[in-house]
C-alpha cells in the first residue's frame, strides 16, 4: 500500500499553482495588478456653442458638453474617486492657426475654472493642441513645402502651443498635456510656464503617440478630423518600437513630468517598453476606437461588457501604465465600487 502511494505521488507535481486560485480570497491576496477608480482619468469635451449635452454617435454614453456642465462633472469625478479629468475644447470659431486655443475665455479655461471652484481637490488636466481649433483639423500651423504641398510647420506651431498652455495654466489647470507631437514642444512649453511663474504646473507629454486608425470616433467628439491628408507626418508609425524610446528620452530631457502612450490596447508592448525605460509616471490612453469596439460588441450581445471592460483596463495596468485615460472611467468606477 505504501509503495503504491509513493508511486502515485511521483505521478503528480509537488508544485501546484492552482493552490493559489482555489478561492476568491486567495486570488485577491496574490493578484499582481489591480485597477481602482483612482487609476482612471476621464476625458471630457466642452463646447462653446452648446446649451445642452450632445451625444457623440460613434461613442455611446459620451457627450459634447456645454461649459455650464463643468462643475457637475467635477463633482461626479470627485465623488467617484477618479484620478482626474482631461479637458478638450470645441470653440465658436476656428482659423488656420488655432488662435482660439489661446483664448483665456475659451471653453477649456472656463471649464477649468468652474471645475476647480466646484472640486478644488480634483486633478484637472488640459489637452494642449490646436487640432480642435484649426479650420483644417491638423495639429499645427501649415506651410507650403518645396513640392507645393501643405505640411505642418513644426517650429511655427510651438508658439501657439505655449500660449495655449499659459491660458490653461492661468485658469488653474494642474497638468498641461501637449498631444501635438511637434518636436521640441515639451521644452518650449516648460520654458513658457516657468517664465510666467507656473513652475509648479506639471507636464504630461503625449510622448509616444501613433498615427492610429483607432482615433476615428474621437474626431467626431472633438470635431477635429483633418480636412485633407492625415497625421502620419508628425504622429508615429505603428510599426516602430525603438522610436518610442527615442521620443521618451527626448521628452524626459526637455522636462516632462509624466509621459503617455497612445493608443493603449494595440500598443501594450510599447507601454511595457516605456515602463522599463523610465522612472517617470506612465499613462496610457484607452482611446475612442477601443471604447467603441467594446461598446459595439456588448450591444450586439457578443460579450459581457463589465467583465470585458475591466479586463481590458487591467491589461493596460499590467503592461505597466500607472494611470489610464479612458471613456469607461465613470462606468468602471461604479462597477468597482459596487
Amino acid at each position: 500500500m505504501f509503495g503504491t502511494l509513493l508511486s502515485c505521488a511521483a505521478m503528480f507535481p509537488t508544485i501546484r499553482p492552482r493552490r493559489l486560485r482555489r478561492s476568491p480570497a486567495i486570488r485577491r491576496l496574490v493578484r499582481e495588478a489591480h485597477v481602482e477608480p483612482s487609476d482612471f482619468i476621464l476625458p471630457l469635451f466642452f463646447s462653446d456653442v452648446l446649451d445642452e449635452p450632445r451625444p457623440v454617435g460613434t461613442m455611446p454614453g459620451v457627450f459634447q458638453l456645454p461649459v455650464k456642465a463643468a462643475a457637475e462633472q467635477a463633482r461626479l469625478a470627485r465623488d467617484l474617486g477618479l484620478g482626474g479629468v482631461i479637458l478638450f475644447g470645441l470653440p465658436k470659431q476656428k482659423d488656420p492657426c488655432g488662435e482660439a486655443a489661446c483664448d483665456p475665455d475659451g471653453p477649456v479655461p472656463r471649464a477649468v475654472r468652474a471645475m476647480k471652484d466646484a472640486a478644488p481637490e480634483l486633478c484637472v488636466m488640459t489637452d494642449t493642441c490646436v487640432d480642435e481649433y484649426t479650420d483644417h483639423g491638423h495639429c499645427g500651423i501649415l506651410k507650403q513645402d518645396a513640392r507645393g504641398e501643405m505640411v505642418v510647420d513644426n517650429d511655427a506651431t510651438l508658439d501657439v502651443l505655449a500660449r495655449s498652455a499659459l491660458a490653461q495654466a492661468a485658469a488653474g489647470a494642474d497638468v498641461i498635456a501637449p498631444s501635438d507631437m511637434m518636436d521640441g514642444r515639451v521644452g518650449f512649453i516648460r520654458a513658457a510656464l516657468d517664465g510666467a511663474g507656473h513652475s509648479d504646473i506639471a507636464i504630461l507629454s503625449y510622448a509616444v503617440k501613433y498615427a492610429s486608425a483607432f482615433y476615428g470616433p474621437f474626431r467626431e467628439a472633438a470635431d477635429c478630423a483633418p480636412k485633407f491628408g492625415d497625421r502620419a507626418g508628425y504622429q508615429m508609425d505603428p510599426g516602430n518600437a525603438r522610436e518610442a524610446l527615442r521620443e521618451l528620452e527626448l521628452d524626459e530631457h526637455e522636462g516632462a513630468d509624466m509621459v503617455m502612450v497612445k493608443p493603449a490596447l494595440p500598443y501594450l508592448d510599447i507601454i511595457a517598453k516605456v515602463r522599463e525605460h523610465t522612472h517617470l509616471p506612465v499613462g496610457a490612453y484607452n482611446v475612442s476606437g477601443e471604447y467603441a469596439m467594446l461598446k459595439a460588441a456588448a450591444q450586439a450581445g457578443m460579450l459581457d461588457e463589465k467583465r470585458a471592460t475591466l479586463e481590458a483596463l487591467l491589461s493596460i495596468r499590467r503592461a505597466g501604465a500607472d494611470f489610464i485615460l479612458t471613456y469607461h472611467a465613470v462606468e468602471a468606477a461604479r462597477w468597482l465600487g459596487a
